[in-house]
């Protein structure tokens, strides 16, 4: 029997998706009517996870910039560079996510205005560019130090790792301007508004497929290269340096390499989803509504991932660095007690002045006791 049924005006989801929003049933070419489901509980799943991430992240974070900005310059390594700009870069963005989170409580409906539409969009995708360029150029010093064993001056110095993030910086600003352009506040036929990317343009799809390329996978292939030789280095040839600067190396490898992986996996599934919906769009293929559903399931639940990696770096140091763990601990325990003794004052309606004042008290009474008037 035909199916006569006109197609449903629903909306697979106005999450926000880096340069992505799967917002319309028109965004793809379909061949049947398709009435569109979501993940159970999501309204109320997604918002509570993105709030997860927010408190999480921005804790997170500001601790490792408090602690790594800190140490000494004689004991900071030119890696913890890298992982302090990281480290703010994850900290700007998990601010965003407290918009995204009512948002989708609210069904996604956008009501903070165009500019925090854009700003917000914008904030992501200069996040995510540069993450993959730190995490690159942390690989990179690695595969210099060790594989090509050069501690030269010019390559690898404070100055030097300074004015790389600075231009990864500079590049990052610069390739995430499309979504300054191209993310808009609009309203759909109910007059329900979302904040969401022209996605019906083929420029704008082709450059969000080119970003795919620079911004991941030849990232991602540079990396693997030189974690490869690093591990081909270190199997075939024992490095002549003493026990302790091998054991030092070898961790730090360690600990970038684990960053690296949590990036990968928190990221991967949803480019490759992504680059899906790209060519899908740019070949004008048409999709069946079970197709449609699944690659709709597959960037909310993929999304969802690559957000959790804000808040997954911090947790990374704490396990891997016994450095950033013990300082840590020591500031926690710090707060503690100092929270503690504030509340026990507090609690005996003393406070410091006024114990010692206390503690004066019988000296002053002996004192009056043994020199009457």
């Amino acid at each position: 029997m035909e199916n006569t049924s006109e197609p449903a005006d629903h909306n697979y989801s106005d999450y926000y998706y880096y340069n992505f929003d799967f917002t319309n049933i028109s965004d793809f070419n379909i061949t049947e009517a398709c009435d569109a489901s979501q993940l159970p509980f999501q309204k109320y799943v997604i918002p509570a996870l993105y709030f997860l991430v927010f408190f999480t992240g921005l804790f997170g974070n500001l601790l490792v910039i408090l602690i790594l900005s800190c140490k000494q310059s004689s004991k900071r390594r030119l890696v913890d560079t890298f992982v302090i700009h990281l480290a703010v870069a994850d900290l700007v963005f998990v601010c965003t996510l407290p918009l995204w989170s009512v948002s989708a409580a609210y069904d996604h409906q956008w009501n903070f205005g165009n500019f925090l539409c854009k700003f917000s969009s914008y904030v992501i995708a200069v996040n995510r560019y540069s993450n993959i360029f730190f995490l690159t150029c942390m690989s990179v010093d690695r595969y210099v130090a060790i594989v090509k064993m050069l501690d030269s001056r010019f390559l690898r110095n404070n100055r030097c790792v300074q004015i790389t993030c600075g231009v990864i910086w500079v590049s990052s600003v610069l390739l995430g301007a499309p979504a300054l352009v191209y993310r808009n506040v609009s309203a759909d036929e109910d007059g329900k508004l979302s904040c969401s990317e022209d996605s019906q343009s083929t420029f704008f799809s082709s450059i969000s497929l080119l970003s795919l390329i620079l911004a991941f996978v030849l990232p991602l292939a540079v990396i693997l290269f030189c974690y490869c030789s690093i591990l081909a280095k270190l199997r075939l040839h024992r490095l002549h340096q003493s026990a302790k600067t091998d054991l030092k190396r070898r961790h730090s490898i360690k600990m970038v390499f684990s960053i690296i992986v949590a990036f990968v996996i928190s990221w991967l599934p949803f480019n490759v989803f992504k680059s899906i919906h790209i060519v899908s769009n740019l070949r004008e293929v048409s999709l069946t509504c079970s197709l449609q559903t699944a690659l709709s399931w597959g960037l909310v639940i993929s999304s969802c991932l690559a957000f959790f990696n804000s808040c997954a770096n911090p947790i990374l140091y704490f396990r891997l660095d016994n450095y950033f763990r013990h300082r840590a601990k020591d500031m926690c325990l710090g707060l503690f007690s100092s929270s503690h003794r504030s509340t026990a004052l507090s609690m005996s309606g003393a406070t410091p002045d006024s114990t010692g004042s206390t503690v004066s008290r019988p000296r002053l009474s002996s004192i009056l006791l043994t020199h009457p008037k």
